[in-house]
């Protein structure tokens, strides 16, 4: 009786080790998806005031747009809280978005070497920014189901790990189907 005791008891701790490894593994494995998408956003960073003062010079007129997109850039980049954090950085892919509309109504602009290689650059920037975000969700989805799974959610609850937010669409315009009018 007493080794049947021992037998559970050391099986009860195997078991709580390895839960608590594997999410300490998977809470490492979203911080460097963090780590990644932040690296990508920082090259962003960088790359937003030259093209902001390539169009400031062909559209100075349009300053509405570069302001706009300034100030999302600063705030984005200020925020402590996570989610907050990636929404912002879901509203400067916005505002590039308008920044490269109105491009379109400046056709020395369109031909700027300078502004064609930021334009090439920039969307270069934000298929990797997208590929890291779809590594970031996939890595939080792994870890939120080890913290909310029955039993792992007991000991996960336990040791204090929390699901964390995924990265998601900041609005429903991002959500609706684009109305292209030729």
């Amino acid at each position: 009786m007493t080794y049947l005791i021992i037998a559970i008891a050391a099986l009860l701790l195997v078991f709580l080790l390895w839960v608590y490894n594997s999410l300490v593994r998977l809470r490492n494995k979203v911080k460097e998806a963090l780590a990644t998408m932040d690296v990508c956003l920082k090259k962003r960073f960088d790359l937003v005031p030259q093209l902001v003062e390539v169009v400031r010079g062909y559209a100075g007129h349009e300053s509405q747009v570069l302001q706009d997109l300034a100030r999302k850039r600063s705030s984005a980049v200020a925020d402590g809280d996570l989610a907050r954090r990636l929404g912002g950085e879901a509203n400067i892919s916005e505002e590039l978005k308008r920044i490269f509309v109105v491009a379109e109504d400046y056709p020395d602009l369109k031909a700027n070497q300078s502004f064609l290689k930021l334009q090439e650059q920039l969307s270069a920037m934000e298929d990797e920014i997208a590929l890291s975000r779809r590594y970031y969700n996939g890595s939080v989805r792994e870890y939120n189901n080890q913290c909310q799974l029955f039993p792992l959610s007991l000991v996960a609850s336990a040791f204090g790990f929390k699901a964390m937010p995924m990265f998601a669409v900041a609005n429903d315009r991002e959500r609706q189907t684009v109305d292209v009018k030729l």
